[in-house]
């Protein structure tokens, strides 16, 4: 049986899959270096511990009467896909449908689960400009996201597509949002637009770069929510700009 790194799971949860109940599990490690993140100490790996995935099961099965999804996310969930793949197959034979937060850069891994019908809905943010993955090579790994998008599109995956938004100029969204539309088609995704939220109200990986680029204003969500319109219905959420 494959091993997962896990920093945990909540049995029942209402805030990680927009609109839905699930029982989401996280794992440990990524592939990106987001100055803003709020979870890298899942992405390092910190105080994370092997997960026991028969223990996972068990207690999938008694609360799958009360879920719509078994939801993985991280970290980047694909760095351990054999675990993945392992618990969205008993969440099958449960008859417990599955959904995985993906920042989509792994394309190869992701359709391998796709093709083999394990993923029934996926979530995932457009990082936008893809500078903010923190690592090298950012626009191949944008090309490679637009190529799982696409992916997800033609399968016919439901996709819930997160747009984190900082203090960044309208026409950088405009820009790479165009490139996502181009990819999916008019009116496929359900949008949901997030402010980058920084010291105090979370602790990024890297204060000082979201002292500069987070927190944006209302004004600004609302102007990339309307870039976001053709993509599907949006929602905007306004925590911690209150």
């Amino acid at each position: 049986m494959p091993a997962a790194l896990s920093a945990g799971l909540k049995g029942i949860s209402t805030v990680d899959v927009h609109g839905a109940v699930t029982f989401t599990i996280w794992f440990c490690g990524c592939n990106l270096k987001c100055p803003f993140c709020h979870n890298w100490k899942v992405a390092e790996r910190i105080d994370c511990r092997l997960l026991d995935i028969d223990s996972v099961a068990g207690e999938l099965e008694r609360a799958r009467g009360f879920i719509d999804y078994v939801h993985i996310t991280g970290g980047e969930p694909l760095i351990q896909t054999d675990a993945v793949a392992e618990i969205f197959k008993r969440a099958k034979r449960l008859g417990v449908s599955t959904s995985l937060n993906t920042n989509a850069t792994l394309h190869k891994p992701l359709s391998s689960l796709i093709e083999r019908g394990l993923i029934d809905h996926v979530a995932t943010d457009a990082k936008i400009p893809p500078e903010i993955y923190g690592v090298p090579n950012s626009e191949s790994l944008w090309r490679m996201y637009l190529t799982s998008l696409r992916t997800i599109s033609t399968r016919k995956i439901p996709l819930e597509l997160r747009i984190p938004v900082g203090k960044f100029p309208l026409e950088v969204y405009e820009r790479y949002l165009a490139e996502v539309r181009e990819t999916l088609g008019p009116g496929e995704a359900t949008v949901v637009v997030n402010p980058l939220l920084g010291p105090p109200t979370t602790m990024p990986r890297d204060p000082a770069w979201c002292r500069e680029y987070c927190n944006p204003s209302r004004e600004q969500l609302e102007a990339v929510a309307k870039l976001a319109q053709s993509l599907g219905r949006v929602y905007i959420k306004r925590w911690g700009l209150d």
